[in-house]
Formats: C-alpha cells, structure tokens, sequence
C-alpha cells in the first residue's frame, strides 16, 4: 500500500521579483485561499507572491485566476500574467499570448527569449485616475492618486521612502475609503522619463516589484504633469518600461525558474 501523499505539479516564475505559481486548474483543490495560502508559505510551503491557475478559454489562450499569498482572490497581476505568459511560450513556441483575466483579456507579445527568459510587452488597458484624496492617518496624512488598472491602486508621491514606510501603507490599505483593499504605491520622481517605486500589495504585503503597480505609478506621475511617457520604472527587483497610449502597456521580463510538485498533506 502507497502512502504517498497527493501531489500538485506546478511551475514557478519570477517577473523582477515579484515571484507565481503556475498550476492547471485540474489540480484546483475544493478549498483554494487554503491551499494558496500553504503552498505561497515562504518556509512551510514553496514560497511565491500568489497563484495564477489556468484554465481553458473560448476567447483567449488561457484564463488566468490569481490567488493571492493570504488566499484571497485579485482581479489581476500584470507580472503574473507576463509569468503565465513565459510559461506557455516554453511549451510551445508562440510570439503572442491572449490572457483572459478577471480585469479583462490581456494580449502579451513576446520581444526576445534568452535561455529561461522571456521579455513581453503586455497591453493592460485603458485605466482611470481619480482626483487626488487625503487620508488622514494615525501617525500623519497622506495625499495620493487613486487609479485603477482592472484593480485598485492608491500611488503616494515622496521625495524619500521613508524608514518603516510599510506600517503606514498597511494602514492605508485597510482604510474604509477602500472596502475592498488597494494596492499601495510610494513613488520617488527621477527624470521626466525615470521613476522610483515601492509596493505594498493587497493580500501579499510588500513586494519587490508589481506590473500593475508600476502601470499605476506611471500613469499617475504622467497624468499629474510629474513624467512624460514612456516611463521607466524602477523597482527593487528590477526595471520595468511603462507607455500610456490609447491605452497602457507594460515592457518587462519574466523568467521560469523551476518545476515541481507539492506534496499535499491530508488531501
């Protein structure tokens, strides 16, 4: 008699930092925030940012449903779609890649591969920013744009990032002006082309970068007169290219570091 447990295959991919698990959604278990939240686990579990299962689309290669760290769902990543982007383009060679999210279909166009690399540019859609809204906090006020990119951002403008800056974005995120969370973006103004962001991210927390967030950061720099697209968006994790058209795209890499299976205790 096997006393294997049950295991799940997955695929993990990084996009400047900001790491996902990739999994068919056959191995879609009843209870997904628990699993996501055990197998996102950075010491008990694999370790990544969220979950994108995949599952079939008429109107697109795939659809992508992201989980976040914490279990909760989000409307969109847009690292985590150029992730799921690189994943397809390594089983199959492909120079474009239609992803159906829950913000809607996003087309990624493949630039170059370099072994396990892959760098796309991802038409995100047309987002909207909202009037400048103060908070007034515990410690202090804040001043920051409200965009949306399919999902909620709240960028804030700073000549510094501040020690400690995170405790502060968390409280912004639990804010009732938000009753569904937002995303939270510090950015530092560099050049007219040049920007500096940090991200702190619903369900996930801190993350070394995030598309949409970087989309949000530079719209908000270029809609408040701040930079003129394209915008460069630099990140702990990397560098990601930002120009607002007809609508915004994205320009960055995504690499696939390895594949596994998780071995699913009590299931």
């Amino acid at each position: 008699m096997s006393l294997r447990a049950p295991v799940k295959p997955f695929v993990k991919a990084t996009a400047c930092g900001n790491d996902f698990l990739i999994i068919d959604g056959i191995h879609a278990p009843r209870d997904l925030g628990d699993f996501c939240r055990r197998i996102c686990d950075r010491n008990n579990g694999v370790g990544a940012d969220g979950v994108e299962w995949l599952y079939m689309a008429r109107d697109a290669d795939v659809y992508a449903k992201l989980i976040n760290a914490d279990g909760s769902e989000a409307e969109v990543s847009g690292n985590g779609t150029r992730c799921v982007a690189a994943y397809l383009c390594s089983e199959q060679a492909r120079e474009k890649v239609v992803i159906r999210t829950d913000a809607g279909l996003k087309t990624c166009t493949l630039l170059s591969i370099s072994d396990t690399q892959y760098e796309f540019e991802v038409a995100m859609g047309a987002p909207t920013v909202d009037r400048e809204l103060s908070l007034k906090l515990s410690a202090h006020e804040v001043r920051g744009t409200p965009v949306s990119m399919g999902n909620p951002h709240y960028v804030i403008f700073v000549d510094e990032f501040a020690p400690r800056w995170q405790e502060y974005a968390e409280e912004v995120g639990s804010r009732p002006e938000f009753p569904h969370g937002v995303n939270v973006e510090l950015v530092r103004i560099g050049t007219r082309h040049e920007i500096e962001s940090r991200f702190y991210e619903r369900g996930v927390g801190e993350t070394r970068s995030s598309g949409t967030g970087s989309c949000a950061s530079a719209v908000a720099a270029i809609a408040g007169k701040r930079a003129t697209s394209p915008v460069k968006v630099h990140t702990p994790g990397g560098t990601q290219a930002v120009r607002w058209e007809d609508q915004v795209y994205l320009r960055g890499p995504a690499q696939i570091v390895c594949r596994g299976e998780y071995y699913v205790a009590g299931m």
